[in-house]
């Protein structure tokens, strides 16, 4: 790796200049039509601009290590154990040995897939069950598994709204929503992060040009660890006659006293939520997502939502896995206690060291914010090589002021393994600190 978590100054402007003129390439786009020159897809020269400055700064991709078995608190790489803050496994559930029970017999009753749509012949008893369970979990109607997270949002957004329409959304919603709502055809616009005062005006300035109207929030936002103030949001979504969504993926088993998600962290009655969405990869260690609600609403979206009607089910054993953790997170709430005690210990380890991480509530999420994708990048490749396994996030999926390692606490984790990381920070950080003195 080269020396140092910055470069010199004929580095930095050898490297500026290979990469402006690529820029300048790509934005000049071909001369002719490109045809089959798959060179000219959209995306292709910023990757490659990627690759070159990761090369030029002597540093391996950080990204798509294989893991050598179950990604828990601890991660084998490479033969290699490390401490793990890159899973989601925020309960400890994915390598439990009741849920592999569950999803074998499931195995061994359903086979591996469902082999067909449901609504065409693939419906299997446990689908119906896991979503009796997650539609109690909510004090909801009804609920509808789906075989993917981000599909189930592009597809409830994009089929429930119409170009008349109006989709309001929190600038950090996932990008599931966001190719949702442009799938739409819906107006879409963005305020300020958990700003509900800044969509109140939105509402007001747009909704009675619109026939329907979206609001929606995440119950944890995953770049950033923090919360939305969900009173607010119901109420505003009350007054101005909109569909209040609120995406769940990485609050459900993280927040509230037993993990039951935002509402029980906000002391708001579930049914103040119109539709409650979440992801069975996280917290539930399965695959697939699920949208909870009114019986009207789940009964359209089984019957025509495109990415339900024309997909395969919930592969069985997926749905049986979920199940099986649903079960265990209400039975054991202790494992929620053990992770937030964790994220708090993380976090207020973090500060004290003099590490900026933002807004995060310590629930589950904290980010370590940089302000440089060369800085975060090389603060990864020495973490990782101290044996503890983060990812940076660089720009532009973030901001390069924004750039950050995010750390994903488990309830697994020891109070040994949170002190080795933050040693492992603060070693990197003062040895990239000495080595800009000498140099200067």
């Amino acid at each position: 790796m080269t020396q140092g978590f910055g470069l010199s100054a004929t580095a930095r402007t050898a490297l500026l200049h290979r990469l402006s003129k690529r820029r300048a390439e790509a934005e000049a786009g071909p001369a002719e039509s490109p045809g089959r020159d798959l060179a000219t897809l959209p995306g292709i020269r910023d990757l490659e601009m990627v690759r070159e400055a990761g090369e030029a700064l002597g540093l391996e991709s950080p990204y798509f290590r294989p893991h050598d078995g179950i990604a828990g608190a601890h991660s084998s790489i490479g033969g290699r154990d490390f401490v793990n803050f890159a899973s989601y496994n925020y309960l400890g559930l994915n390598g439990d040995a009741r849920v592999a029970a569950a999803a074998k017999a499931a195995i061994d009753r359903h086979g591996v897939s469902a082999s067909a749509s449901r609504l065409a012949s693939g419906e299997r008893p446990v689908h119906a069950a896991l979503e009796t369970a997650l539609a109690a979990h909510y004090g909801a109607e009804a609920c509808l598994a789906f075989v993917s997270g981000h599909a189930t949002n592009v597809t409830v957004v994009g089929h429930l709204l119409g170009p008349r329409d109006l989709v309001v959304h929190d600038q950090l919603i996932h990008n599931s929503v966001a190719e949702g709502a442009r799938l739409s055809g819906a107006r879409r616009i963005a305020f300020p992060h958990n700003d509900w005062q800044a969509a109140e005006r939105e509402l007001i300035a747009h909704r009675r040009r619109h026939g329907r109207a979206l609001l929606v929030i995440e119950g944890h936002y995953s770049m950033d660890g923090d919360l939305p103030a969900l009173e607010h949001f119901t109420t505003l979504a009350r007054r101005h006659d909109a569909l209040l969504m609120v995406d769940e993926a990485h609050s459900l088993g993280v927040l509230g006293a037993t993990g039951r998600g935002i509402a029980e962290q906000c002391n708001v009655a579930a049914d103040q939520v119109d539709i409650w969405m979440g992801t069975l990869s996280k917290t539930l260690s399965a695959c697939g997502g699920y949208i909870a609600g009114r019986q009207r609403l789940i009964d359209l979206l089984r019957h025509s939502a495109p990415g339900f009607v024309y997909s395969v089910g919930l592969a069985p054993p997926l749905a049986a896995a979920a199940l099986e953790s649903l079960h265990i997170l209400h039975a054991e709430p202790w494992r929620v206690a053990a992770l937030q005690a964790n994220a708090q210990l993380f976090l207020s380890l973090a500060r004290a060291a003099g590490f900026d991480t933002g807004g995060s509530a310590g629930l589950g999420i904290v980010p370590v914010i940089l302000g440089s994708s060369v800085l975060a990048a090389r603060m990864a490749a020495a973490l990782f090589e101290a044996g503890v396994n983060v990812q940076p996030i660089l720009f532009p999926v973030v901001p390069e002021r924004s750039a950050r390692l995010r750390f994903f606490l488990s309830a697994e984790h020891s109070a040994e393994d949170i002190g080795q990381a933050i040693s492992a920070m603060v070693a990197a950080r003062d040895g990239a600190a000495a080595l800009r003195l000498k140099a200067s």
